[in-house]
Parts: structure tokens; C-alpha cells; sequence
């Protein structure tokens, strides 16, 4: 019995995995989504039959598992595993969630910090990761977008990049654009991607996280502020506090909803309050 189960499961997750790539999903996406839908048949192989209570109580032992921004990822593959069986009536909602703020939580990056961090990597002689946090910085681009920037296209001013299921633009700052040709003159890169390994294969996202931790303690800086994401986070702060423009700055990171760009954007609580301050609705007597 335990063996026909693996093997179900097996054949299931396969046709799954056949079904993604026929929507062209990236690769690190299908394999999130396999792993996250094989958590879900481990915990309902017992009941037989998937049904509305079945997702229902799974989605209510998620959230005592894990946080709700990761039951909600979660939510996301199994949304497309019940599409997959055609099954889609029986989707679950995702767990709405107030939009944390970065400062309050103690993760808000200063451009002061981050200059900071440039400064001590090129002293310690990481020329690449100081490039790379750059690029990020300045453009507010995904970690996985560093790809797309390859010789030809730093060379025009003008990186395509292709994620998520979208094309887009990214439009290169000119002081970036001029740092990037030193680097790339610097290390004799003739052609191709920018932002390798000595192998020449893509950086690693792990890497790069675990490289700006090591920055992070040498600077004095609390780690928790220092990770890739963050640089797109200070990006989007920046150009929404010089230009006001939500349109533009959804556009810029890539995003098709703007309540996603809200979160980047907004100060948060500390906004709030300010706000809230400046109402004045009760009356301040003096004892």
C-alpha cells in the first residue's frame, strides 16, 4: 500500500511539473510549487478524496505552522495543483494580511547604510557583489533579473529582461551605466552575461545573500537589514519619495498590482502616525 502510494504521488507530481512547464513557469518556481504540493498530498493522502473541508482545515494547519506571508506562497501552489486536476472551484483564499512596515520591524535600509556597505565591500576587494548591489540599488531589479545584464545590453543603456511571465524595460542610470563599462573593461568581459561565477555560471542568490551578511558584520550594520530583496525595497522608497509616482515605480519594478507597489513604497506605520497626528480632532485641555 505504501509503495502505490509513492508511486501515485510520484506520477502526479510529474504531470504536475509537465503541466508548469507548458505555462512556462520558471524552473525555481516549479520546484517550489512541487515541493509545496507535496506537502499538501502528505497531509491529505489520509481522507481519500479532496474537498472543500480537506483544503479548508489543511489552510488552518498551515497557519499554525508557519507564517502567513509563507501560507500564502504556500496557498499559491496549491491553488495551481486543484487548476491542474480541474478542480479550480474548490480554490482557496488567500489570508489577507495587514502590510507590515519595514521600519517598525527594525529592516528599513538607509541609503547611508547602503553606501556604507558599498564602500567596506570594495575595500575588502569584492567588486563584483559592490557591482551588484549597484545595479540592484539603482534599479530596483530582482536578484534573479541579474541575468538579463549582459555586455551588448549595458552597452545601449537599455536591459529586456523576461520574468515572472512579463517583459519589461530596465533603463540604466548613467553613473550606473558608466560603472558598469569600468567593470566590465576592468575584468575583461568581452560579451554575454556580466555577473558570473569563475566557472562562468549565474551567481548564486545564496551566495550573494550569505557575501552581504559577512559585509553587514564588518560595517556594524544589523544583518537583518542586509539581504538582496532589500535593495529593491530602498530603491522603491527613494524614487516614491522623490517623484511620488506609483504608476511609474510599478511599471519600473515590474509589478501588474499596484497594492503590491504600495508596500515598497509606503513608509508604513511610522506615516501613519504622522498622519494621524496631524488631524487634531480632540480638543487638549490643561489641567
Amino acid at each position: 500500500m505504501q509503495n502505490d502510494r509513492i508511486q501515485l504521488e510520484k506520477v502526479m507530481l510529474m504531470d504536475f511539473k509537465k503541466y508548469l512547464q507548458e505555462r512556462e513557469n520558471a524552473p525555481s518556481t516549479i520546484e517550489k510549487y512541487i515541493r509545496d504540493v507535496r506537502k499538501f498530498i502528505e497531509y491529505s493522502w489520509k481522507e481519500k478524496i479532496i474537498s472543500k473541508e480537506v483544503l479548508i482545515n489543511y489552510k488552518m494547519w498551515l497557519l499554525e505552522q508557519y507564517s502567513v506571508s509563507s501560507v500564502n506562497s504556500m496557498l499559491v501552489a496549491l491553488n495551481q495543483f486543484l487548476q491542474f486536476l480541474d478542480m479550480g472551484k474548490l480554490r482557496l483564499k488567500r489570508v489577507k494580511i495587514q502590510r507590515q512596515d519595514m521600519q517598525s520591524m527594525g529592516k528599513e535600509l538607509q541609503k547611508e547604510e547602503f553606501h556604507k556597505l558599498i564602500r567596506y565591500a570594495r575595500e575588502q576587494g569584492k567588486e563584483q557583489l559592490a557591482m551588484i548591489m549597484e545595479t540592484i540599488g539603482a534599479t530596483g531589479i530582482r536578484i534573479s533579473e541579474l541575468k538579463f545584464f549582459c555586455v551588448e545590453n549595458i552597452r545601449n543603456g537599455l536591459i529586456k529582461v523576461w520574468n515572472k511571465g512579463k517583459y519589461r524595460f530596465v533603463i540604466l542610470p548613467r553613473v550606473l551605466q558608466k560603472k558598469l563599462l569600468n567593470f566590465i573593461k576592468r575584468q575583461k568581459i568581452s560579451s554575454g552575461p556580466i555577473f558570473c561565477t569563475k566557472s562562468g555560471r549565474e551567481k548564486n542568490r545564496s551566495n550573494i545573500w550569505r557575501e552581504m551578511k559577512k559585509l553587514a558584520a564588518g560595517v556594524g550594520i544589523a544583518p537583518e537589514k542586509v539581504f538582496p530583496h532589500n535593495l529593491r525595497h530602498l530603491f522603491a522608497r527613494v524614487f516614491y519619495k522623490q517623484t511620488k509616482n506609483l504608476l511609474n515605480l510599478a511599471d519600473i519594478l515590474g509589478h501588474s498590482n499596484l497594492e503590491v507597489t504600495r508596500i515598497y513604497a509606503s513608509e508604513g506605520l511610522a506615516e501613519w502616525k504622522r498622519n494621524i497626528e496631524q488631524l487634531k480632532i480632540l480638543e487638549i485641555k490643561t489641567t
